[in-house]
């Protein structure tokens, strides 16, 4: 397996970054592919066979797959994203501004660099979600770090082909006491609710102590009710509404979750490591209250023995690697488009400072069908989707990349 050197200060961890790699590699192969497209292609063709009656798809063997660049010239892109059945894309710059992507065109989508602070590596615009009923209900919600780094979660609306920055309702305010460890992911679930990721407050080996505690909406993953546009509901069945904890809460345990996502019945989570393993948490989508863990564990494993390690109710994470093979998880999404249907299924996740791109399929508890796509294709922050459901892979050097076959 290919090892990054160490060269900066990371974006996501308190460790280091690798150097930023040209080249994927696709499994079964000893040949890169280059990246090297620089206007957003059509969407990935299949070869069809139509009849009054049917339709069969005909597809050559997968020999791997290739990325293919759909944007460039991107300041510091964090996440990238679109609503179903929209062939634009909508990346999150740090700074905070959300920019559109339309046949190998950028526009800007939002701006509110205003608002944003940005002390240090991971503060920032980190998060935007498009409400499932877009455009009909045409809100669209991001997570920011804001004045005195805090951080925000607000909706915006559309008004014309950008969001509407005088349309701000902020939702949600909660007090950072450290410039690390914001998590920023914010997604609708199966349910409707609207998730929000949030780190144990920053620093170190959590020193705020927030990790076990559910009382706090730090180092915690949110379920809000936004169905209203003025603000935001509890959901009744948030598992600390009567007693015991924050009624915002779903899970806690979390140290930096830097993206999760649902597919279908699961729940994924990247949760990023302190010094020594990096975890993929996989879970019920419809489990309240799990504790994940952090800092009695760190993976698989105690974190500080000497402080106890009870592990009971605690729940593991599925996959872990340790940081001779990185140092910052990104996490992804499970892919379910249709120009790699060899690949259903299988969960797509990253390390910042390795560049490599790995995927898993969950079967029943346990992992299968592990691949290593690409050895290095630049520091990821992100993955993302496009309005076909087709992965995208955000790298720091500003290139947009959407994963397609090789066949």
């Amino acid at each position: 397996m290919a090892r990054a050197a160490i060269i900066g200060l990371l974006l996501l961890a308190a460790c280091s970054q690798g150097p930023e790699l040209a080249a994927t590699t696709a499994p079964g192969t000893s040949r890169p592919t280059t990246t090297t497209a620089t206007a957003m292609p059509s969407a990935t063709s299949t070869t069809a066979t139509t009849s009054a009656t049917s339709t069969t798809t005909t597809l050559p063997p997968l020999q791997g797959v290739a990325f293919e660049a759909v944007a460039e010239g991107l300041t510091d892109p964090l996440f990238a994203v679109a609503p179903s059945g929209d062939a634009r894309i909508y990346v999150l710059e740090q700074a905070g501004v959300i920019r559109v992507v339309e046949n190998g065109q950028m526009r800007e989508f939002l701006d509110i660099r205003d608002l944003v602070t940005r002390r240090g590596n991971e503060q920032g615009l980190l998060g935007l979600a498009f409400h499932p009923n877009y455009p009909d209900d045409p809100r669209a919600f991001v997570d920011y770090t804001g004045a005195g780094g805090k951080t925000v979660v607000a909706s915006y609306r559309l008004s014309g082909e950008s969001l509407d920055p005088d349309s701000a309702v902020v939702l949600l305010e909660v007090p950072q006491p450290a410039s690390n460890h914001n998590g920023g992911m914010v997604a609708f679930g199966p349910d409707g609710f609207l998730y929000v990721a949030l780190g144990d407050g920053g620093a170190s080996g959590d020193r705020y102590g927030n990790g076990q505690r559910p009382d706090t909406l730090l180092a915690t993953l949110l379920r809000l009710d936004v169905s209203l546009d003025s603000a935001f509901a509890i959901p009744a069945d948030n598992p600390f509404v009567d007693a015991g904890g924050a009624p915002e809460v779903w899970a806690y345990g979390l140290r930096n979750p830097w993206r999760f996502t649902f597919d279908g019945g699961l729940l994924y989570i990247a949760d990023v490591g302190q010094g020594d393993f990096e975890e993929v948490d996989v879970a019920p989508a419809d489990a309240a209250g799990l504790n994940y863990g952090w800092p009695i564990t760190e993976g698989l494993h105690c974190y500080r023995p000497s402080k106890g390690c009870d592990t009971a109710g605690l729940t593991s994470p599925l996959v872990e690697y340790d940081h001779s093979q990185g140092c910052s998880i990104t996490g992804g999404y499970v892919y379910r488009g249709t120009a790699i249907p060899e690949v259903a299924g299988q969960y797509f996740y990253s390390d910042f400072c390795s560049g490599w791109i790995r995927s898993f399929r969950y079967d029943d508890g346990a992992i299968a069908d592990e691949q290593q796509w690409s050895d290095g294709i630049g520091n990821v922050t992100s993955f993302g989707l496009d309005g076909s459901g087709e992965l995208l892979v955000v790298t720091r050097g500003g290139t947009i990349y959407r994963m397609v076959p090789v066949r």
